[in-house]
């Protein structure tokens, strides 16, 4: 097992060393010359673009009359110094950005009680931004930190994958899409029965009889899922030994477990993996095609291809599900693709860029065609592969992407469509173009959608949504032993 070591903090080591230079009395042009280096180089290292190799370090530490680890400590030197990142740091934020207004240089010629006022000024509108939206403040942290969880570990949980492979092995079910017959076995396997009843409670999708070892279905799933992504999240629960919840954290992260445990039966790491591998060997990955061969949604297939795309292929990826009026409704990322966010970290929610493959995509003849397109942004190209998916709740943009550099291993990579997206800079594409902003402004009262379940607070109980009532004299209705 490999340990990585923490990241270095540039623009503190760039204010320290600075800090020492001039402690001693040297200008940069003194120190570059001791050192053998050129002033343009130690100015962009003080400045914290540049991170010096350790042989410059112990060069400059030894002229400066310090040592490596006292340039290297994560405090800043002094109270201006930390003044300094902070107002750097608060004018990087996309939030700050979105505002279209200059960003002040904290030279030395600005005075300390400026950068103060800067500064506070700063931290009062995250606060204030932070209380407005902060109404299901528990869920979009708890998203946040689960998303974060999820990209440290490429999206891929190896003990689901362990587990999903014993009980695939152990019903037989080792290539191709998992049957009805194999869906019983699964089930039959873990111990439970299915029964499908026509008047489950309205807010679930499934109730289990814990007691009696049973699994209630509606007749016909609702929604447009697949009944077998139902059975096997439901069982997922069983398998992996999930206690009830504790809170919402804990809620959200079981649901994202048990989703990948579905999709781990349905399909297969090792299968996967191999038609994976040789579709990269012949440059032709395709989502539509892991769909086709497992018979599963295309939204289905997206998602499992994120799980085993960094792990298996070496592939950094981005996945977004995003409605037609632009709001993303489901995203991962570990490509640092820049997905807009609130200032809990959250992207549920927000709306994406209006020159991105997932908005474009629904302004196609054909919206249901698989839609290429390159995307030029200020952390570089990404391609994507975007199919709209029609569900009972309306169409839905699956969307797929990867850096420039890995397009070559997908088909669709000949793609002549192409947009730049500078968000979340306003000029991009959230400001109207100037002549018909001023022929309409004053005239135009639109009437807004509310997305209230964006506003709404986090129902409460064990299973958020969930009336404990209705699903107890459900069980009660159907707690006679069946029938032989």
């Amino acid at each position: 097992m490999t340990t990585t070591e923490p990241a270095v903090d540039l623009p503190t080591l760039g204010r320290r060393i600075r800090h020492a230079r001039q402690a001693a009395g040297l200008t940069l042009a003194e120190l570059a010359h001791r050192v053998e280096r050129a002033p343009s180089l130690l100015s962009q290292i003080e400045n914290g673009r540049r991170e010096p190799r350790l042989a410059l370090l112990s060069a400059i530490a030894r002229e400066l009359d310090a040592t490596v680890a006292d340039l290297m400590k994560p405090e800043p030197p002094s109270r201006r110094a930390a003044l300094e990142l902070a107002l750097a740091e608060a004018q990087g934020r996309p939030e700050y950005a979105a505002l279209g207004l200059p960003r002040v240089r904290a030279g030395a010629k600005l005075p300390t009680e400026a950068l103060e006022a800067l500064v506070g000024l700063h931290a009062e509108l995250e606060r204030r931004a932070t209380i407005r939206s902060a109404t299901p403040e528990e869920a979009r942290r708890a998203n946040a930190e689960l998303r974060q969880h999820m990209r440290a570990r490429h999206n891929y949980f190896a003990g689901i994958e362990a587990l999903a492979a014993r009980i695939s092995d152990a019903v037989g079910h080792t290539a191709g899409p998992l049957t009805e017959r194999g869906l019983a076995a699964v089930t039959a396997h873990l111990g439970f029965t299915l029964h499908r009843v026509p008047d489950l409670p309205r807010a679930t999708r499934s109730v289990s009889d814990l007691r009696n070892r049973r699994i209630f279905l509606p007749v016909s799933p609702s929604g447009g899922h697949d009944p077998r992504t139902i059975v096997l999240q439901t069982l997922g629960h069983f398998a992996l030994d999930h206690p009830e919840p504790a809170g919402y954290a804990d809620f959200l992260r079981q649901r994202v477990e048990a989703n990948y445990f579905a999709a781990a039966l349905l399909m297969p790491e090792r299968p996967a993996v191999d038609m994976l591998r040789r579709a990269k060997a012949e440059k032709a990955l395709a989502i539509d095609d892991l769909r086709d061969v497992f018979a599963v949604s295309y939204e289905t297939a997206a998602h499992r291809f994120t799980n085993l795309a960094t792990e298996h292929l070496d592939l950094p990826v981005h996945f977004m599900r995003v409605g037609e009026d632009g709001v993303i409704y489901k995203a991962y990322e570990n490509d640092d693709v820049t997905f807009p966010t609130d200032v809990t970290g959250a992207i549920e929610g927000q709306i994406v860029c209006r020159y991105w493959a997932s908005r474009r995509v629904f302004a196609n003849p054909d919206r249901y065609a698989t839609h290429y397109q390159y995307t030029d942004m200020a952390r570089g190209t990404y391609w994507c592969t975007t199919h709209v998916e029609r569900t009972a709740d309306g169409d839905f943009a699956i969307d797929v992407g990867v850096p420039f550099a890995h397009a070559k291993w997908f088909q669709g990579r000949e793609t002549t469509v192409r947009a730049r997206s500078s968000c979340p800079d306003p000029a991009c594409c959230r400001r109207p173009p100037a002549g018909l902003e001023a022929r309409w402004r004053t005239h135009a009262w639109p009437s807004a959608r509310a997305h209230s379940h964006l506003l709404a607070a986090v129902p409460p109980g064990t299973f958020p949504g969930v009336d404990d009532t209705e699903v107890y004299e459900f069980l009660d209705r159907h707690s006679a032993p069946a029938g032989p």
